[in-house]
């Protein structure tokens, strides 16, 4: 998707592109430059993101990322369908929005006060994917793994990392002599 502010119509190609790709139609894939990491919205139907180059920071890296791994996005509906299906069979029709219904019971079942889940976070058999097609023995392969640690470092700074993450980092740090339950005792929650 390459988009120049100066030609005419672009904003509006822009918005119909998005639209497009916002919908459960074709196109189910989606090309875009570096303009499309930060500011636009791919989450109503992606959970797939593949990385054609990866960038140079971990920011940019979850910028890209933070594209489709958003609000009620489509990995947490898919799981919120394969989890919570039964709350809307057998109703009978009535004018409540299925989503809200399971939403709703999703949210009853949560043992925390938490507004992440089931809103950004709900288990099931569906993630949000990152794919970084790359050629063995490349650049690619030592960047990925030094920005995967620099992006569990910077989530960390944050105050808000993925628990599975850290764990991950602080096992390849600390070796085998610590079981992942050890440092699963170590967590700090830090969930508003």
């Amino acid at each position: 998707m390459q988009q120049s502010q100066d030609e005419e119509g672009g904003a509006a190609r822009l918005s119909s592109v998005r639209d497009a790709f916002n919908s459960p139609f074709r196109p189910f894939a989606l090309a875009t430059t570096s303009v499309g990491q930060e500011g636009l919205d791919f989450h109503p139907y992606c959970y797939r993101l593949y990385h054609w180059n990866l960038p140079g920071n971990p920011v940019n890296l979850e910028q890209r990322e933070g594209r489709v791994h958003r609000f009620k996005g489509h990995a947490i509906r898919l799981n919120l369908a394969h989890r919570q299906v039964d709350v809307v069979r057998g109703r009978e029709r009535d004018h409540d929005d299925p989503w809200q219904i399971m939403f709703d019971a999703a949210r009853a079942e949560t043992e925390n006060d938490s507004d992440l889940i089931p809103y950004w976070i709900y288990e099931g058999p569906v993630k949000v994917e990152r794919r970084v097609p790359m050629l063995p023995f490349s650049r690619e392969v030592r960047r990925l793994e030094w920005l995967k640690r620099s992006l569990t470092v910077y989530r960390l700074a944050f105050g808000q990392p993925r628990q599975e993450d850290l764990l991950e980092y602080l096992h390849s740090l600390m070796g085998t002599a610590m079981a992942a339950e050890d440092l699963a005792d170590l967590q700090i929650r830090l969930q508003p």
